[in-house]
C-alpha cells in the first residue's frame, strides 16, 4: 500500500517536471519562430517594421503569460504530490 502510494507520488513528480521542461521548449521555439519570421517580414518590407515589431512583441508576450501559467500548474502539481506524502 505504502510503496504504491510512493510509486504514484513519484510517478506524479516526473510528470511535472516534464511538463515543465516541454512547456519550456514549446516557448523557445515559438518565440524563436516568430522572432524569425519576423526579421524575414522586415526584410521584405521595411516601411512596416513598427507594426510588424509590435505585433510580434505582444504575440511573444502572449506566449510567455501561457507558458508561465502552464509550469505554474505543473509547480503546484509537485508541491500538492509533495503535500500527501
Amino acid at each position: 500500500m505504502l510503496m504504491s502510494i510512493l510509486l504514484t507520488a513519484g510517478y506524479a513528480l516526473m510528470g511535472a517536471g516534464i511538463g515543465a521542461g516541454i512547456v519550456a521548449i514549446g516557448a523557445g521555439l515559438g518565440i524563436g519562430r516568430i522572432g524569425g519570421q519576423a526579421m524575414e517580414s522586415i526584410a521584405r518590407q521595411p516601411e512596416a517594421a513598427g507594426k510588424i515589431q509590435g505585433a510580434m512583441l505582444i504575440i511573444a508576450a502572449l506566449i510567455e503569460v501561457v507558458s508561465l501559467f502552464a509550469a505554474v500548474i505543473c509547480l503546484l502539481i509537485a508541491l500538492n504530490i509533495a503535500e500527501i506524502q
